[in-house]
C-alpha cells in the first residue's frame, strides 16, 4: 500500500532509521563535512547541503537543516570574505555608522556577495575586539578602529591591537599565566599522579566556584551530577557570544595550556576520557592557538592521542563553531556537535544525565575551567578569600572602547562597579555620565546612580541587570536611545534559534515595533509577558527584562518599553 505523498510504510521506517543514525557516528561527521563543502562554493546551501547529507547516508534534510541555520554556512561567500561586527560595543563606538561606510567602500550590501562572487560582506555578533571597535575580519585578518572602511580599502594599514590586560586582585587566578608567568601542567601532573577524582571534586566544592558563562551553577555540583558514569564527556564552551566580552578569547589565545589543563582536571574529576573544546569561528586566532597547544600537550604526554587507546589520560579534540549566539547555550551546543541545528532543547533531561550522544555530559565555559588549576594548586579554602561569602572567586571584567582605559581586568567578585568603571576604566573617554550595559544582551543597563552596586549575581539581579560574562559596554551622550532599543531587538530577532514560538515570533514583533520609532502600544505588555514566561530558554525569557532595564536607564525617551 502506498500512503499519501507517495511514501510506503517501508520508506517511512527507513527514513526514521536514517534520522536516528544522526545520533551515531555519521551525524557527528556533518559539521566538518558541511564546513568543507561551504568553503568550496559560493552557492546557496540548497544547492550543496542536501548532497552532503546523502553522502553520509543521511536524509537530505539532515544536511540542509544546519546549513541554513548557522550563519557561517548560510551566509554569503566569495573569494574575499569580510565579516563586520555589528554587536553592541561596535554599535556604541560610532552609533552603527561603520557598517554603511564599509558597504559603500566595498560596493557590496550587508549579507550579500557581489555579482561575480569576488567579495562577500557578512554581519556578525561579535568578534571579541570590543575594546578597539568597530571591528571586522578580512578573511582571518582582524581590522579595528574608526577608519575601518579605509583599512578594508587598503588606504590605511591594518590595525588590531592586543587586548590590554591588568590584574586588580593582587594575586591573579585567571591571569596567573598571562600576568604572573606561572607555568601550566604542573598541577595536572601532580593531581593525576597523587590524587583521586574525589579529591578534585572536594577541593572545587570547597572553593565555591560557580560557572562563569552566565548561569552561575556550582561547578562541583554539576560534576557530581554525572555520577562518573562510563562514557561521560566534558565540553569546554569557548563559544563566547556576549557582545562586550572577550575574556574567553583572551584565555584561549594567550594561555591555551591553562584552558586545556583545566579541562583535563575536569575530565579527571568526572571520570571522563573524552574532552571537547568548542571555539567560536569568529575567533580564528584562538582556534589556531588552541590546536597548537593541544598538539604540544599530546606530544608532551599530558593528554591521550585518542579515546579508546587504553591511555588513562583524557583525549581532547578542538571543534570550530559555525556562527550562532544561542548555540553557546549548553543543549544547543550539544545539538551542534551532533550535527543538528543549534537549537535549545527542553530540560529535563539535563545534559549531565543525557547529553552528547545520550551520554552524561558536563559543559563548563572556558573561564570556569581556567580557574581550576589555581584552585588545585592553592586550595579551595584560599579561593574563598576572594570575593564575598555568597559568591567567592574572581572574574575577568571586559571594558569596551568607550572607556578611557578599555581592556580585560581580573577583579574580586564583590568589587563595586563604580570602582571598575572610574578607577580601572578611567570613566568615559568623552567624559560625562555613563549608561552601562553589563552581562551581555541578556543582562541589563545601569546608570550613574546604580554604579555603587557590588559585582555579584544577586546584587546585579536586584538592579535588573546580570553578571553574565561580565562584559561592560559603555554608552555616552552621543548614543541615540531609540536606535539602541532597535539595535537590541534586532540582535534578539537575528539570534533567536526559532525553537519556540514565544521567542521566534516575539523577537520579530518586538523589532517591528522598535523599528517604527514609536512607543509600543497596549499589546506590547502581553508580548513581553508571553516571552518572559513561555520561552524555552533564557534567551527569550531575558530579552523583555533587558528591554525594561534599558527603558529605565533612559526614562522618558523610552516611555512604554518599561512594561
Amino acid at each position: 500500500m502506498v500512503e499519501q505523498h507517495g511514501h510506503t510504510p517501508h520508506e517511512k521506517v527507513a527514513a526514521a532509521r536514517a534520522l536516528a543514525a544522526r545520533r551515531g557516528r555519521r551525524g557527528g561527521l556533518l559539521p566538518a563535512a558541511l564546513s568543507r563543502a561551504r568553503a568550496g562554493t559560493p552557492a546557496d546551501p540548497g544547492q550543496w547541503a542536501p548532497q552532503v547529507g546523502r553522502v553520509l547516508g543521511l536524509p537530505a534534510a539532515a544536511g540542509l537543516g544546519p546549513a541554513t541555520y548557522f550563519a557561517d554556512l548560510a551566509g554569503p561567500h566569495g573569494e574575499r570574505h569580510v565579516r563586520v561586527c555589528t554587536a553592541t560595543a561596535c554599535f556604541a563606538a560610532q552609533g552603527g555608522c561603520h557598517l554603511g561606510e564599509v558597504e559603500r567602500e566595498l560596493g557590496v550590501p550587508a549579507n550579500k556577495a557581489d555579482p561575480d562572487g569576488g567579495t562577500a560582506l557578512q554581519t556578525v555578533h561579535c568578534l571579541g575586539y570590543c575594546y578597539a571597535g568597530p571591528a571586522a575580519l578580512d578573511g582571518t585578518g582582524p581590522r579595528t578602529g574608526t577608519d575601518l572602511a579605509n583599512q578594508l580599502a587598503g588606504r590605511t594599514p591594518p590595525r588590531a591591537p592586543a587586548i590590554p590586560v591588568a590584574d586588580a586582585t593582587g594575586d591573579p587566578v585567571l591571569l596567573s599565566g598571562i600576568v604572573a608567568g606561572r607555568p601550566s601542567w604542573d598541577t595536572w601532573q601532580r593531581t593525576f599522579a597523587r590524587l583521586s577524582p574525589e579529591d578534585v571534586r572536594r577541593e572545587v566544592a570547597a572553593s565555591g566556584l560557580r560557572g562563569r558563562g552566565g548561569a552561575g551553577f556550582p561547578v562541583a555540583a554539576k560534576w557530581a551530577a554525572t555520577g562518573t558514569r562510563p562514557g561521560t564527556v566534558v565540553i569546554a564552551n569557548g563559544d563566547e557570544g556576549d557582545p562586550g566580552s572577550f575574556a574567553d578569547r583572551l584565555l584561549m589565545e594567550e594561555d591555551p595550556d591553562r584552558v586545556l589543563e583545566g579541562l583535563a582536571l575536569a575530565c579527571f574529576a568526572c571520570g571522563a576520557h573524552r574532552g571537547i573544546v568548542l571555539v567560536r569561528s569568529e575567533y580564528p586566532a584562538a582556534l589556531t592557538r588552541m590546536r597548537r597547544a593541544l598538539a604540544c600537550a599530546v606530544a608532551d604526554g599530558h593528554l591521550a592521542e585518542a579515546v579508546g587507546t587504553g591511555d588513562p589520560r583524557p583525549a581532547v579534540e578542538i571543534v570550530e563553531g559555525a556562527g550562532s549566539y544561542v548555540a553557546g547555550e549548553e543543549t544547543a551546543l550539544i545539538a551542534r556537535l551532533e550535527g543538528a541545528r543549534g537549537c535549545a532543547r527542553p530540560r529535563p533531561p539535563y545534559p549531565t544525565d543525557r547529553g552528547l550522544w545520550g551520554k552524561p555530559t558536563v559543559v563548563n565555559n572556558v573561564e570556569t575551567l581556567a580557574s581550576v588549576p589555581w584552585i588545585m594548586q592553592n586550595s579551595g579554602a584560599r579561593y574563598t578569600r576572594y570575593g564575598p561569602p555568597e559568591e567567592s572567586g574572581t572574574k575577568l571584567v571586559c571594558l569596551s572602547e568607550r572607556f578611557a582605559h578599555p581592556g580585560a581586568f581580573e577583579v574580586r567578585l564583590g568589587t563595586p562597579v563604580r570602582l571598575i568603571v572610574d578607577e580601572l576604566g578611567g570613566g568615559l573617554r568623552s567624559g560625562g555620565p555613563v549608561v552601562l550595559q553589563i552581562g551581555g544582551p541578556l543582562g541589563g543597563f545601569l546608570t550613574e546612580d546604580d554604579l555603587d552596586v557590588p559585582l555579584t549575581s544577586d546584587a546585579l539581579a536586584a538592579r535588573g541587570a546580570a553578571l553574565g560574562h561580565a562584559g561592560m559596554v559603555a554608552f555616552d551622550t552621543q548614543t541615540d536611545p531609540i536606535e539602541l532599543m532597535r539595535h537590541i531587538w534586532e540582535f534578539a530577532a537575528l539570534e533567536s534559534c526559532g525553537a519556540c514560538s514565544p521567542c521566534r515570533v516575539g523577537t520579530r514583533r518586538g523589532l517591528e515595533i522598535a523599528a517604527a520609532h514609536t512607543p509600543p502600544g497596549p499589546s506590547y505588555e502581553g508580548l513581553a509577558r508571553l516571552m518572559g514566561e513561555g520561552s524555552m530558554c533564557a534567551f527569550g525569557r531575558r530579552v523583555p527584562a533587558a528591554v525594561r532595564s534599558l527603558a529605565r536607564a533612559y526614562g522618558r525617551e523610552l516611555t512604554g518599553w518599561d512594561r
